[in-house]
């Protein structure tokens, strides 16, 4: 699902699963911890990682499909996985960048989040549906948004699934800079170099420093999170995930 390609040291990773709106599933965790071994390697000269999705998306969200069965230890163990995952790119010790193309919704924008910085094309959208489902985002977006956008704008998006545009994200600060899709690749490469041509050491450090004061809440949170969302497979989730296989509204009161 990762197509990698490396230009002037730094490595750009498209996620490459258009035909499914490049939709998080077990291989894509599986070659993304793959690539994050190799940049958490002592040998790795790679001085800045940026992301993007192929095709109309960056990230539609995590695979539904494959959800729908899962009991309560098993999303536990699916919302693990994408945290840890998410919690290594966040902790990389080089900047990661966002090129946000299309749809960031659900685990797209929690992938998003789990970036330093982010720049939107002018068609992205952006969105936490998962109560849509009987759902909580399961990989960090419930401790990482209110950081970024404040208390009221996450629950806003949390708690009513609503999707923003770019324009929006930029306001409420979800995202650095917004360009004309044309120009998104290009202009996240040339944020990288930027980045990679100031003192390499100072740029670590700031980064740490920078991450430092959020780093217990958020790992104190996320770990919550996870207690939390496994729950809702045995309530709302079963009901909230069908209805939206099945193109329908949940019926809600008939979930039991």
């Amino acid at each position: 699902m990762l197509k990698l390609k490396t230009e002037n040291n730094c490595l750009l990773c498209t996620i490459s699963r258009p035909e499914a709106l490049n939709a998080l599933n077990s291989n894509f965790f599986q070659e993304f911890d793959a690539m994050l071994d190799s940049l958490e390697s002592p040998d790795n000269e790679i001085s800045a990682l940026i992301i993007t999705g192929e095709g109309k998306a960056f990230v539609a969200g995590a695979d539904i499909a494959e959800m729908q069965h899962m009991d309560e230890a098993a999303a536990r163990a699916f919302s693990f996985n994408g945290q840890q995952a998410f919690a290594r790119l966040a902790k990389l010790p080089i900047p990661v960048i966002a090129a946000i193309n299309g749809y960031a919704l659900g685990g797209g924008c929690e992938l998003a989040l789990a970036c330093d910085l982010r720049l939107a094309g002018n068609k992205a959208k952006f969105g936490m549906p998962e109560v849509k489902l009987g759902l909580i985002p399961g990989y960090g977006g419930t401790q990482r948004l209110p950081k970024l956008v404040g208390t009221g704008n996450a629950l806003y998006l949390l708690m009513t699934g609503d999707t923003i545009d770019a324009d929006e994200a930029l306001r409420i600060g979800l995202v650095q800079k917004v360009y004309d899709d044309e120009q998104l690749l290009d202009e996240a490469m040339a944020l990288a170099n930027k980045i990679s041509d100031q003192g390499p050491d100072a740029v670590r450090t700031v980064k740490k420093l920078v991450h430092l004061h959020n780093s217990t809440k958020i790992d104190e949170g996320i770990g919550q999170e996870n207690m939390h969302f496994p729950g809702l497979f045995a309530t709302d989730g079963p009901e909230g995930i069908s209805a939206f296989l099945e193109k329908r509204k949940p019926d809600w009161k008939s979930k039991n």
